[in-house]
């Protein structure tokens, strides 16, 4: 590997957490911070609900089909280089998002910015890893999940402050001190990377994830506007699965897979990925949903909105800790059922949030258990998804849950016209008056669903299905196990 391994209190490590941070906080808040500026857009551009849904669709879409992917050209390029790479394409992104004149245009930056975050999120967590002295980053990586949540907490208000004071457009440009930051701190980190064989990256695979993923998330976009058997969704909807359907044969034929197929040997990993898109599809969603009634319906200012759920980020941050001890004696299994279920009461009672009623009413509570819900889970789900295989396949099981997720939220998100009505070219104000309350309760439905595979799949077992252990490794170089075991 090359490049030194550096202390965490040297002035080299002091810069590499900043640079992570910096580029990990400046792609959660390009995922999040738009959420608020869905009204303004939609004014201002005059654009439907369709082509709003596309503005957050477009970039989850991207950073989805693109997140495997890149983990493998880290190894082709290195892992710094590429981080540059993003952050660069994320700087001139949000740059054109900011300045774009028409809907259509915002939607292709928005998917430009998608391209820069696919190649931060992985690479940033696997330059810290790969770079810090292995006494140091247990206490590494906490700072940088630490930082990381504070960005994506406050984010939201600073956004809705920037759209109620100064423009939807300045709210892209939120993140543009973050990267610059990171582009100054990360020349004093070392490059790191794995000694790299020949094999080249599964550039093919990576085209079929976008095709087939971006076809079919158009058609359950476009379906409740234009029809769910008109041409268009009808063959786009088939493009999408021939594309998804051939992308299988393909990994398990490719000499260096974006995604080996036989990591999906084992239950407790194929249950665990199956809960984390559900439960991550349904929490981005409800978000969402939970946002644009306060902004709609109940009256709030785009900051406002922004700091509705700001309670449940910090009742999530107090709870976590707990949930790591108790996950430890317990095991998963019921931790991960019973938080996912409070989270569905959660949604529940948010169900219940109308005009008239005070956000000590209307939202607290449910933000309150929804905190609760998710500390219970995330950290017991994140140690069974990474418990269920060999250790030395730990960075790339990693990697799949991590997409698990993201897809969850982009295929959930897309559904939202049809959860909350808004078909036929009805706005987002007059759907969300009959329609957010069962849009939410279907948001605890899909939750319901997640605690069900948990209690009957998932184990408190450490490897599940033995067999797992002797998984035929990436063709990438002799460094590859190590490089799983850091990422």
């Amino acid at each position: 590997m090359s490049g030194r391994l550096v202390g965490l209190h040297s002035a080299t490590g002091v810069a590499l957490i900043a640079a992570t941070v910096l580029a990990s906080g400046a792609a959660s808040l390009d995922a999040n911070v738009v959420k608020v500026a869905v009204p303004a857009i939609g004014h201002d551009l005059r654009a439907g609900v369709g082509a709003l849904q596309w503005t957050l669709t477009s970039y989850l879409l991207v950073v989805a089909a693109l997140l495997l992917l890149s983990g493998a050209l880290a190894d082709q390029f290195a892992r710094r280089r590429l981080l540059v790479v993003g952050l660069c394409v994320m700087l001139l992104s949000s740059v054109l998002c900011a300045v774009a004149p028409s809907i259509g245009t915002l939607i292709a930056a928005r998917a430009l910015e998608g391209v820069g975050a696919a190649l931060v999120v992985p690479n940033s967590l696997a330059l810290l890893n790969g770079t810090l002295d292995p006494s140091d980053r247990a206490i590494g990586i906490g700072i940088w999940a630490g930082l990381e949540t504070l960005t994506t907490t406050v984010g939201p208000y600073a956004a809705g402050w920037l759209a109620d004071n100064v423009s939807w457009r300045a709210v892209f440009l939120l993140t543009i001190p973050l990267v610059i930051g990171a582009l100054i701190v990360i020349r004093r980190v070392p490059e790191n990377r794995v000694k790299w064989t020949g094999a080249s990256p599964d550039l093919l695979g990576g085209l079929l994830a976008v095709v087939g993923l971006g076809c079919v998330i158009y058609a359950l976009t476009s379906g409740p506007e234009s029809g769910w058997l008109g041409p268009r969704v009808l063959i786009t909807a088939v493009v999408g699965c021939v594309a998804l359907g051939s992308l299988i044969p393909l990994e398990r034929r490719t000499r260096a897979p974006m995604l080996r197929m036989s990591v999906f040997g084992s239950r407790q990993f194929d249950a665990i990925n199956l809960t984390t898109l559900l439960l991550y599809g349904a929490l981005g969603t409800a978000s969402y949903i939970v946002i644009l009634q306060c902004e709609v319906r109940l009256g709030y200012s785009a900051s406002k909105a922004g700091a509705a759920l700001i309670p449940e980020s910090v009742v999530f941050l107090l709870i976590t800790p707990i949930s790591g001890a108790l996950e430890a004696r317990l095991g998963p299994r019921w931790l991960m059922t019973s938080g996912i279920v409070i989270v569905a009461g959660a949604f529940v009672c948010l169900s219940a949030a109308q005009p008239g009623l005070s956000y000590w009413a209307a939202i607290l509570p449910g933000a309150l258990l929804w905190g609760l819900g998710t500390g219970l889970a995330v950290s017991p789900l994140t140690a069974a998804v990474l418990a269920a295989v060999d250790d030395a396949d730990l960075g790339e099981v990693s990697g799949i849950n991590d997409a698990a997720s993201r897809l969850g939220g982009v295929v959930v998100l897309a559904l939202v016209p049809v959860f909350i009505g808004a078909t036929s070219g009805r706005s987002l104000a007059k759907a969300l008056v009959h329609g957010y309350q069962p849009a939410m309760l279907v948001m605890g439905a899909i939750c319901v669903g997640a605690a069900l595979i948990t209690a009957l799949f998932v184990s408190n077992e450490r490897v599940t299905d033995p067999s797992l252990a002797r998984l035929p490794p990436r063709r990438f170089g002799t460094e590859v196990a190590e490089r799983r075991r850091q990422a």
